[in-house]
This record gives structure tokens, C-alpha cells and sequence, in this order.
């Protein structure tokens, strides 16, 4: 799935992934203290992203629907693929050109390498 998000609606993301279950009320406070938004500010946002299929609101509780995780995961592969033709490879090379690995980051590398493998 495809999930495109504007910075201002990343920070919302972030918000209920780190407070959730979050109330509806309890996060157009947090929005008003962090942004200066109105109710109707907060309740379009969590709207959008609802719609989205990144979050629901069920009688007035906020959830996510995907983990930050899953949210994240499906960005950097969609990135990869209209950046690189899909290619991990050009990524991962395109990525580390001009910056030396640790050895450290050449071992965990290593170990995804290893267990892909398996």
C-alpha cells in the first residue's frame, strides 16, 4: 500500500503511535499544546488518516491500524522502488557512497545477509 504523509501529518502519526490508545478529546489537547490547533484541526487531520487505513477512531478512541513500524517499512519500500527500480542493492550502495561503515554496521549488515539466506 501506498501511504504519502506531509510533515505535519507525520508528527500527528507520532503522536498517537507513541500515546495510543489515545482518547479523541485527550489528543486535541496534545494537538492545541504542540500545534495551536483548533478541535477542527485535530479531527480533520485524524480524518484524512483514518481514511488513509493508518489509523481508526472507534467511539471516540484513537488506534493505529498499522505500527509505526509497518508504517515506516512500506515507505522505505516504496522508495526503493520508484528511487531505484526496486533495487536494494543501488540503494544500499547509493546509501553508503561517500560514508565509511563501521564495522560494526558491516556486521549487523552481515547477520540480515546471513539470515535472508536461510
Amino acid at each position: 500500500m501506498k501511504y504519502e504523509l506531509g510533515e505535519v501529518q507525520k508528527q500527528f502519526a507520532e503522536i498517537v503511535w507513541e500515546k495510543e490508545p489515545v482518547g479523541s478529546g485527550e489528543l486535541v489537547k496534545i494537538c492545541d499544546k504542540k500545534f495551536g490547533w483548533k478541535k477542527s484541526t485535530t479531527y480533520t487531520v485524524l480524518k484524512k488518516l483514518c481514511e488513509k487505513g493508518i489509523f481508526q477512531n472507534i467511539g471516540g478512541m484513537v488506534t493505529s491500524i498499522i505500527s509505526k513500524t509497518e508504517f515506516y517499512a512500506a515507505t522505505s519500500e516504496q522508495f526503493v522502488e520508484e528511487t531505484f527500480g526496486g533495487s536494494l542493492p543501488a540503494f544500499i550502495a547509493a546509501f553508503t557512497s561517500g560514508k565509511k561503515l563501521t564495522e560494526q554496521e558491516v556486521e549487523e549488515i552481515q547477520k540480515m545477509i546471513d539470515e535472508f539466506k536461510k
